[in-house]
């Protein structure tokens, strides 16, 4: 075992060591301090100029730490900023080199045109006109002369934008605004009163611009990201309106019109996305059921009540409740006479309550809003089909069943036909034929609507039991029609076949 007296001695003996190490580290250091930052500041400028902005910025960040009081730093960084996009990053270091030496003209030129920018009017002619009172070069006294007249134009037409939007006059105030901001690009007070302009005029795309920029050009703007959020709301858009909010809440947790609006958002976002999973999972009733509550969680919003009655329109369609998916359809189309979507449902609709004219005619308006719409070509073809088809015969009327009616509910009704209708009912020879006919037809629906295969035909428009509509199937029909016969092998040796 390793005594204590022996691990003291060599400890001891490193000693030494490690003061040398310090020593040179602590030399290192202080030699660093003095030295690098003029090695950083040419690494800084060769980087700068071989477009390496990055790196370069590293560079002028470890020659202001080096040394905070060298101006000349400072102003490189401020280049690189600007170089960069980033003129928020430039201004303080501008505005400390102009500290550092207050003659530095350029320093000054350049955060003038920076705070004209930033729609700062008063202290951009502040440092124009010291920069004309300095020892400008011809360039910088022309670029400060020509900026100066400028900010006077602007001053100008601020004051006519806050006088034409007080006078209501929004059209005016907006195309003023329009001036100012194309050279004040990033004055988010004319913009917010641009977006406000555009929200009056009820141009909201405008607006979601305009508050869009003035959120990322201010960095605690809660009221652009409340305005914004509002604006997606009335629009019907629940998860921008709810992103938005979640924004503002973000800034300031305890914002008090964020937050209510928050909850409110929230609530019927989380409606509709149930509403949605039910139509997914093909629960139609409940998704019905779940936008009725959708309407009644935001009744003023007219965007959502309609949304609620289009989304309901197809759950109704889907689930073959035809009277009822009509109703709901016509009302979102009295609103949206274009809807292409509730066009195509409502449709639908109309063919399973066999109205095949008033399916067509969806199909074709939606067709001309939607041209290259597979869906809505596929189904006008079929309801042109059916129409043709309830023109001629049709099993479903013979039987008296919906189009949408089970195996079980087929037979039952046909049973039901062939009892009343047997030719065995029958003694005058007129009636008798008038019942054989019947009968035939009866026997003829049955087996076509339990066969799957036929009746998938017939559905599509196509009569198995129609020659013309069987083209290069001619044996199959001889089968059907030569040899159909429901009575048996004598001509009143009638048999049912109840199966």
């Amino acid at each position: 075992m390793v005594s204590i007296d022996h691990v003291a001695h060599k400890l001891l003996t490193y000693i030494p060591y490690v003061l040398v190490l310090i020593d040179m580290r602590y030399e290192g250091v202080k030699c660093g301090r003095d030295g690098s930052v003029d090695s950083h500041m040419e690494m800084g400028k060769k980087l700068l100029a071989a477009g390496q902005l990055a790196d370069a910025l590293s560079h002028f960040h470890a020659a202001v730490d080096g040394d905070p009081k060298n101006y000349m730093a400072h102003y490189r960084r401020a280049t690189v900023f600007l170089a960069m996009g980033k003129s928020k990053s430039a201004l303080p270091d501008l505005s400390r080199v102009i500290e550092l030496k207050p003659d530095f003209t350029s320093a000054r030129l350049q955060r003038a045109n920076l705070l004209l920018k930033q729609g700062e009017l008063d202290e951009a002619e502040s440092d124009f006109k010291k920069v004309l009172k300095s020892n400008p070069s011809d360039k910088e006294e022309r670029e400060a002369q020509s900026q100066l007249i400028q900010a006077d134009e602007i001053q100008r037409l601020v004051a006519q934008a806050r006088s034409s939007f007080n006078s209501q006059d929004y059209v005016t105030a907006a195309a003023q605004l329009d001036t100012i901001i194309e050279t004040c690009v990033w004055d988010v007070a004319s913009r917010e009163m641009r977006a406000e302009c555009f929200i009056l005029m009820g141009e909201m795309g405008k607006a979601i611009n305009d508050l869009k920029a003035a959120s990322k050009l201010k960095n605690d703007n809660t009221q652009a990201f409340y305005k914004l959020s509002s604006i997606y709301y009335n629009l019907g858009d629940h998860e921008m309106s709810l992103n938005e909010v979640r924004e503002c809440l973000k800034l300031d947790p305890d914002h008090q019109q964020c937050y209510s609006h928050y909850k409110q958002v929230k609530k019927l976002n989380k409606q509709i996305r149930s509403a949605e999973e039910l139509i997914q999972e093909q629960r139609y009733e409940d998704a019905v059921s779940k936008y009725e509550t959708v309407m009644k969680t935001e009744p003023n919003v007219h965007h959502f009540s309609l949304l609620a009655k289009e989304r309901m329109c197809h759950a109704l369609a889907q689930a073959q409740q035809a009277s009822r998916a009509l109703s709901v359809c016509g009302e979102v189309l009295q609103s949206d006479p274009e809807n292409v979507n509730v066009l195509k449902d409502r449709a639908e609709a109309y063919l399973l309550d066999e109205q095949y004219e008033e399916a067509i005619q969806d199909y074709e308006t939606a067709a001309q809003h939607s041209e290259n719409d597979h869906q809505i070509k596929e189904g006008l073809e079929r309801a042109q089909r059916l129409l043709k088809q309830s023109q001629k015969r049709d099993y479903y009327k013979i039987l008296g069943v919906k189009r949408t009616a089970q195996k079980k509910e087929i037979i039952k009704a046909y049973r039901k036909l062939a009892l009343q209708w047997h030719p065995d009912n029958f003694q005058d020879p007129v009636e008798k034929k008038k019942a054989e006919n019947k009968f035939i037809d009866i026997a003829r629906a049955k087996e076509v609507l339990t066969d799957p295969e036929m009746r998938t035909k017939f559905d599509h428009g196509e009569d198995p039991m129609d020659p013309e509509s069987q083209q290069g199937r001619q044996q199959h029909h001889h089968h059907h029609h030569q040899g159909f016969n429901p009575f048996g092998s004598g001509p009143f040796n009638f048999k049912f076949n109840f199966n």
